[in-house]
């Protein structure tokens, strides 16, 4: 997390940058040092052009398989939950709020286990509101 300097007599603006972009592929590749053509190659990307496959996952154009996005958790070294925080967060936010949802539904077969579950979710979801 980083803190910006504040204007003198206000406070402090903090700033989590894992929430302000879908990926953080690009920047994870030039801490690296590595080119998208290398970065392809490591995803297992045949043939001429691997850097266009990169550059269309870091620019946000397209996302990248499971199997990609692994990979790419091998390659940098980082968690997929980090690497494509802002995507995280949205499925976070989308799943917790249909969980809270479901917390109204009426089931036919109770179930302790699944509403509790259930349950959890839902709290995530208003704590994190």
């Amino acid at each position: 997390m980083f803190v910006s300097e504040p204007p003198s007599g206000s406070r402090s603006v903090r700033f989590n940058p894992m929430k302000s972009l879908p990926n953080y592929l690009k920047s994870q590749r030039k801490h690296l040092s590595l080119s998208q053509e290398e970065v392809g190659f490591l995803l297992g990307i045949c043939g001429m052009n691997k850097g266009e496959k990169v550059c269309r996952d870091e620019n946000f154009v397209r996302e990248p398989s499971l199997q990609e996005a692994l990979a790419y958790q091998v390659i940098h070294g980082r968690p997929v939950s980090e690497l494509f925080a802002g995507l995280y967060q949205q499925a976070a936010r989308d799943v917790k709020a249909r969980a809270k949802f479901m917390l109204y539904r009426k089931v036919r077969k109770p179930n302790q286990r699944r509403q509790q579950a259930i349950i959890h979710l839902a709290d995530q979801a208003s704590v994190n509101s």
